[in-house]
């Protein structure tokens, strides 16, 4: 079975991060999110994806260069100029070829839902396209998906209020279309399927939605990147010894508690990482103290950091405190 995975995001929400990383590409436990993601779709039955980018491919190709990831082949299709998502879906999947039932993904979800569930349920329903739906807390967020006993779309709501839906679920990202969809979505222009085409279907009543409470999170800001990183190892999906990568140094003096220190991170002498990311080739100096943050750049000596996104770049000077900060600060800040 073919995906078409939605990468072309300019991953705004992580940045600095993204500025010298795509999205994608950012780990989750070590692992790029799109290899965790690949890995999911191959367990249910995923056997070929082309990436929809908005961007040049080659980091892409530079991070798999035998075309696979998570056991998927990889194959791009690149736009020319903003599409939206519709019209990213129809055209890469014209790109690839896409003739049968086809999964489309976004890239940067992490969830445990077995795809060959959806497929499957899509598949008894003869439906011309499914979604998957999960459970949010706050509904009034999001715009949530109301369905008939039946699993047939009703209707979306946008960002309700108390009394307006009783409906809890919103689109998990993650859906089947049958080749039939594509006719909707020439991939020539600008065109969103949350907004133009999903609502067409439901009216049509052949759009269908299937709610699962697997485990689900959009990685794609920074409090939901670092916490799909930590709950790794709370999902029992790996060992919490595994949370600092062989290569990485850190010194006996140093406390890590509950973070995730990758390849080639240095942390000095009496530092403490709390509830943090560090990415590779970071380094917290001594006695630096970090917080609730995703570091890929420098922490001096007794700096302390609280709920902030360090680049590459980005240097934190000795003894500064920083809290809910950016560095380097984006454009304009």
């Amino acid at each position: 079975m073919h995906a078409v995975v939605l990468v072309g995001g300019f991953g705004t929400r992580l940045r600095p991060l993204t500025l010298t990383v795509p999205k994608p590409l950012l780990p989750i436990f070590h692992v790029s999110i799109l290899e965790r993601l690949m890995s999911s779709l191959a367990f249910g039955g995923v056997t070929d994806a082309v990436l929809s980018l908005g961007f040049k491919p080659e980091p892409f190709r530079d991070a798999f260069p035998d075309d696979l990831c998570g056991g998927v082949r990889l194959s791009y299709a690149v736009e020319d100029s903003p599409l939206d998502t519709a019209g990213a879906i129809g055209f890469a999947a014209r790109v690839a070829d896409i003739s049968d039932t086809f999964l489309v993904a976004n890239g940067d979800v992490i969830s445990d839902l077995n795809v060959a569930t959806l497929i499957a349920f899509h598949r008894r329903r003869q439906a011309e396209g499914t979604l998957h739906l999960t459970p949010v807390d706050d509904p009034s967020q999001y715009g949530v998906v109301e369905i008939d006993s039946n699993g047939r779309v009703q209707r979306f709501f946008e960002k309700p209020q108390p009394g307006d839906t009783t409906s809890r679920e919103v689109s998990g990202g993650t859906y089947v279309l049958e080749p039939s969809a594509l006719k909707r979505m020439p991939g020539t222009a600008p065109m969103s399927i949350e907004r133009d085409i999903f609502p067409q279907m439901a009216r049509e009543g052949v759009l269908y939605a299937l709610a699962t409470d697997d485990y689900w999170i959009d990685a794609g800001q920074p409090d939901t990147y670092i916490r799909a990183n930590l709950e790794w190892v709370s999902r029992g999906r790996a060992a919490a010894s595994e949370a600092i990568h062989a290569t990485a140094q850190v010194a006996n003096s140093a406390q890590v508690r509950s973070s995730i220190i990758g390849a080639g991170a240095h942390v000095g002498e009496d530092a403490v990482i709390e509830s943090s990311v560090l990415l590779s080739g970071a380094i917290v100096a001594t006695r630096a103290h970090v917080v609730d943050s995703a570091v890929m750049g420098t922490v001096d000596h007794d700096a302390n950091v609280a709920r902030c996104v360090i680049g590459i770049d980005g240097i934190v000077a000795a003894g500064a405190t920083l809290v809910d900060k950016r560095v380097p600060a984006p454009i304009g800040k």
